[in-house]
């Protein structure tokens, strides 16, 4: 009797067991299934001809290996002007993107206007270890998305460097010789050879919705763009390098005066010799060419430097709540997964911000496969930020733009600038 008493306590005790088992598991797959998927939206710059396919990849690869969050990515145009203007729109909405490319040009005036959440905080809120950033990027780097108070307001995504990009086959049959690109005079000089001997143009610089390129040129020339807080580029160094540029264009006719996706267009259909603009179209002028092209570093004028801004993005999360926040934060450690960084390289031309990344094996065997890319490799230590006004931040690049396409179609210089400056100082 009490042989059978044990035996179905034995049986009921098991049964219990299955019974808790079943319900834990039963539980846990009703979990896994009421498990919501998050969304949240990711804006970029990049068209087609400059890392679009790229995003693609990358999102679709998130999206594939990350299960309960879903990343929609948007692209929005004329650079980062555009996405600005977007937006402030957005925040005024009340609809704001969770994941957001930010231009360094602008860096001030989003860390004064908008709300977001510093990487810092992130990786408090969310990280078990508290050493991703520090551990994953360089002083110099981090120290390209610091505001004007030190304080960070993204993580670098996008880094690059102006080049000079060249037509090889033409030089070679007009008598150039690439060596006397590393100054402006020579550049020009090559230009005016050029013009004369093909009736093509020799140099297009680039005129995107920013003054980056125009900035290095005043840079290599001793000037400067901002001194403590204030627009400074009217000087003598600003109005001579301007006066230089404006001549080549109107004067000697030997450089183009027009659109970016235009410029960069003429110069891979051979209609341009050489190209200055950034190392991000290295893979779209690769694969468009159909003549031997190269790239060399950015030129100095005779008796200075060469000074170059870094161009490029940072990313910042501005989600509002804090799934959507973890999810961004998820979502941007991802991007800078070695894989992924590669592959933004490879699409773009843009040099990873990483240490790690840098140093991989992945990266160095593309940057051997792709000399292009060396130039901005070669002067990304020594870049200086880009200069970024903090109040009406919009306004103040816009009045750059508007001052470069006026000197651009014959306006006076010195007085161009001086009025620029002047408008955007009354406003800082």
């Amino acid at each position: 009797m009490e042989m059978k008493k044990a035996i179905w306590i034995v049986v009921a005790t098991s049964v219990s067991v299955v019974a808790l088992g079943y319900s834990a598991l039963t539980k846990a797959s009703a979990s896994r299934s009421n498990k919501k998927v998050v969304k949240i939206s990711y804006w970029h710059v990049n068209a087609q001809t400059q890392g679009g396919q790229s995003v693609e990849t990358l999102v679709k690869d998130f999206n594939r290996t990350h299960k309960y969050i879903k990343v929609t990515a948007k692209y929005n145009p004329n650079m980062y002007q555009g996405l600005m203007q977007n937006l402030q729109s957005a925040q005024a909405s009340g609809k704001v993107p969770d994941v957001v490319q930010i231009g360094w040009a602008y860096t001030n005036y989003f860390a004064d206007n908008f709300k977001y959440l510093a990487p810092a905080n992130a990786q408090k809120k969310f990280d078990t270890k508290k050493s991703f950033i520090n551990t994953t990027f360089t002083k110099h780097t981090l120290s390209f998305a610091e505001d004007d108070k030190r304080n960070l307001v993204g993580l670098p995504y996008s880094l690059s460097t102006p080049v000079l990009y060249y037509n090889k086959t033409m030089l070679s049959k007009y008598g150039v010789d690439p060596q006397t690109l590393s100054t402006w005079e020579g550049v020009s000089a090559a230009a005016k050879k050029i013009k004369e001997a093909s009736g093509n143009y020799g140099l297009y610089i680039q005129e995107p919705g920013d003054t980056w390129a125009q900035q290095s040129l005043i840079l290599s020339n001793g000037g400067s763009i901002e001194k403590k807080g204030k627009a400074s580029f009217a000087s003598s160094a600003g109005v001579k390098a301007y006066q230089f540029y404006q001549d080549m264009v109107n004067k000697d006719k030997t450089a183009l005066h027009t659109p970016w996706a235009q410029g960069v267009d003429d110069f891979v259909n051979g209609n341009v010799a050489i190209a200055y603009t950034t190392v991000a179209q290295a893979s779209h002028i690769k694969q468009s060419v159909n003549f031997d092209v190269a790239a060399s570093v950015a030129p100095h004028f005779e008796g200075h430097k060469s000074v170059v801004p870094v161009g490029g993005s940072m990313l910042t999360i501005t989600a509002r709540s804090i799934t959507q926040q973890k999810a961004a934060w998820t979502f941007e450690k991802y991007m800078y997964t070695n894989n992924s960084l590669v592959t933004w390289s490879k699409g773009t031309g843009y040099l990873p911000p990483t240490k790690s990344a840098l140093k991989s094996e992945a990266f160095k065997s593309y940057l051997t496969e792709n000399p292009m890319l060396k130039p901005a490799s070669s002067q990304l230590t020594t870049a200086v930020a880009w200069t970024s006004f903090p109040k009406s931040g919009l306004d103040a690049e816009q009045t750059m733009i508007d001052a470069r396409d006026k000197i651009l179609s014959g306006s006076d210089v010195k007085s161009t600038l001086k009025d620029a400056q002047e408008k955007i100082n009354a406003q800082q």
